[in-house]
């Protein structure tokens, strides 16, 4: 591993919920991992709308409160 992906991999502490983002025409799907890789959240759908955005946004605040993070990293992957 390169200098700059073992930073990026440090940034991913026990306090931070990593977002994983499949990114679609209409809509995405989304799920929540924590820093080890384990799934706290089955893949979702995320409308690609203003109303969509605020409800996953919505989501993430709802699953830092559930799992006590208070970070978030956010992955897309077109």
């Amino acid at each position: 591993m390169d200098f700059k992906q073992n930073q990026k991999i440090n940034q991913v502490t026990e306090k931070t919920l990593v977002v994983g983002i499949d990114i679609a025409k209409r809509k995405h799907f989304a799920c929540f991992v924590d820093d080890r890789g384990r799934v706290l959240q089955k893949s979702f759908s995320v409308l690609q709308s203003s109303d969509g955005f605020q409800s996953f946004y919505q989501r993430i605040l709802a699953a830092m409160k559930e799992y006590e993070k208070t970070e978030v990293i956010v992955g897309i992957e077109p």
